[in-house]
C-alpha cells in the first residue's frame, strides 16, 4: 500500500458517568459501580480537553506518564496541542465501558467520539473519531494509556460517497490481509478516484510525511492486499476516495501482534 501525509489523531477525553461502589481485584466491573475518585479524575481530563485548556489538562497526568504507541508525556503535549490546531468545534464525549482495581490503581476502558471540523487544502472537512483505549490512574492521575482500536472518518462535499470498509482489528506479524472500501451508491457514469496507503502510529514515524497520489478507480471502491510488518506494531490503515460531488478519508488502526 502507498503511504501519504498524516491526519492527526491524539485523543484526549473522559467520561462523565456517576457511580461509587468498589470492584474486586482484577475483576472489569461495570460502570456504575465505579469509584469517585475515578469519576472525579476522568470528568477532569474531559473538562479540560472540551475546553482546549492544554495547562489545566497537563497537570492531570503524571509527570512518569507513559503514552499510546511510545509517546512521551512532553511529545503527547505537543501532538495534542497540534492536533487542537488544526481543528475547530471539537467535542469530546466519553464512555466508561469498565474498571477495575490493580492495587492501588484504578484502570478504565472508555469509548470516546471526538467531533469537529478541519480545513484542508481550503476545504472545511467534517472529523469524527472513535477511540477504545484503556486507561491507567495513580493517585488521582493519568499514568498510562494505550489504544485498543481506533476509527477516523473525515468527510467533505454535498454528498460525500458513504463507504463500507472491511479490515481486520488484528493481524500476525508478516501475514497478509485483505482491505476493502467499497463505496454503497452505484458509480452509473461518474469518475471515482482513490488510494489506500498505511502508515506508522509510533513516536517514531508520526509525523513523517508521504505523497498523495490518487488513481482512478474501475470498480466500486478500493481492493487491496497488504502484507503486514514482521515484528509486532501498530499501523493506520487508510482509504481516500473522492467524487465529484464529495470526499471521505477513513482511517482505522491495525495491530500487528503475535498469537
Amino acid at each position: 500500500m502507498v503511504s501519504c501525509s498524516k491526519t492527526l489523531m491524539i485523543v484526549a477525553g473522559a467520561s462523565a458517568i456517576l457511580g461509587g461502589a468498589m470492584s474486586f481485584p482484577g475483576q472489569a466491573a461495570t460502570p456504575e459501580t465505579a469509584p469517585a475518585e475515578l469519576i472525579d479524575a476522568i470528568t477532569a481530563i474531559e473538562t479540560a480537553a472540551n475546553a482546549q485548556d492544554l495547562a489545566e489538562l497537563m497537570t492531570l497526568y503524571s509527570p512518569d506518564f507513559v503514552g499510546p504507541d511510545g509517546f512521551t508525556r512532553d511529545q503527547y503535549q505537543t501532538t495534542l496541542e497540534e492536533f487542537w490546531a488544526q481543528h475547530t468545534d471539537l467535542v469530546y464525549d466519553v464512555e466508561l465501558v469498565t474498571w477495575e482495581r490493580e492495587g492501588t490503581a484504578l484502570v478504565a476502558e472508555t469509548l470516546t467520539t471526538v467531533e469537529g471540523t478541519r480545513l484542508i487544502a481550503s476545504r472545511a472537512m467534517t472529523m469524527t473519531a472513535t477511540v477504545r483505549s484503556q486507561q491507567r490512574y495513580e493517585n488521582g492521575q493519568l499514568a498510562a494509556q494505550e489504544i485498543l482500536s481506533e476509527e477516523n472518518q473525515l468527510i467533505a462535499g454535498v454528498m460525500p460517497p458513504d463507504i463500507t470498509v472491511q479490515l481486520p482489528e488484528t493481524v500476525t506479524p508478516g501475514s497478509r490481509f485483505a482491505y476493502d472500501a467499497i463505496v454503497s451508491a452505484p458509480l452509473g457514469d461518474r469518475l471515482l478516484l482513490g488510494l489506500a496507503f498505511d502508515e506508522g502510529v509510533t513516536a517514531t514515524d508520526f509525523l513523517t510525511p508521504r505523497p498523495v497520489n490518487l488513481e482512478a478507480l474501475t470498480a466500486g471502491g478500493l481492493f487491496k492486499i497488504g502484507t503486514a510488518p514482521n515484528e509486532p506494531d501498530q499501523r493506520w490503515v487508510s482509504a481516500v476516495i473522492v467524487r465529484e460531488d464529495g470526499i471521505v478519508i477513513d482511517t482505522r488502526r491495525l495491530n500487528v501482534q503475535a498469537d
